[in-house]
């Protein structure tokens, strides 16, 4: 998918009135990636990878942070996607779009096989710039979130946590679901954007950080001076 113009599907929300800190020009789908040692983008563009458990509104999230109504797919069977797929965004980065995991209904051995591709995707990425980790505000970490979370704190990889369907709660609730989550997961506010696909709050705050991101320097060569130091 290669789009340059955005106009007829970009929605009206919050963000309107705020500079854009991510206008999006290009959008390329690059392909997938279906197992641990198969294909993945031979590019020199760092990559940032969204990942999060079925249903938490990744797909809504991606379609709004890019301004298209339908740039990921929104799956009427969450858990469907089993494979890991790449985007090139303004030939300025590229976004992994993980599969999501914690599906109840999908077995065991699926499950089994979407564990080693997500964490050898994160922990072997030569080009892996951050994560995007997304909560659903409603409810509680799962295990699984817990075991992702850890993972990417192994890694070391910088890590945003944007927290999902704010607009199913009212503001105050809302506001007090974000702060629980932070003190549950040990997060600096900092690191944490409140989001919703329906209203729009939150998208230009996560494209701002995305941007920051990028700006950071390589966190394997940080962590090796640190070391070394």
């Amino acid at each position: 998918m290669s789009d340059t113009d955005t106009s007829a599907d970009m929605p009206v929300d919050k963000t309107a009135a705020t500079p854009d800190p991510m206008v999006i020009r290009h959008l390329e789908y690059l392909g997938p990636m279906a197992t641990v040692d198969g294909w993945r983008p031979d590019n020199q563009l760092p990559e940032i990878a969204f990942a999060g458990r079925s249903n938490v509104g990744k797909s809504s999230l991606l379609n709004k942070l890019m301004r298209r109504k339908s740039f990921a797919r929104v799956s009427t069977t969450p858990g469907r996607t089993r494979e890991i797929h790449f985007f090139d965004v303004n030939h300025q980065f590229v976004l992994a779009d993980l599969p999501g995991y914690g599906y109840a209904r999908i077995s065991k051995a699926r499950k089994a096989e979407w564990r080693p591709l997500i964490e050898g995707y994160l922990g072997t990425s030569p080009r892996l710039q951050g994560v995007v980790q997304l909560l659903d505000v409603r409810h509680d970490p799962t295990d699984e979130d817990y075991v992702m979370m850890d993972f990417l704190a192994e890694v070391g990889v910088p890590t945003i946590v944007a927290i999902t369907k704010t607009d199913k709660l009212k503001p105050v609730q809302a506001r007090a679901r974000v702060e629980e989550l932070c003190k549950r997961l040990g997060l600096d506010p900092d690191q944490v954007v409140p989001f919703s696909a329906q209203t729009g709050e939150g998208r230009n705050e996560l494209a701002a950080a995305l941007m920051q991101l990028l700006a950071m320097p390589d966190w394997r060569t940080v962590a090796e001076d640190e070391e070394e130091q």
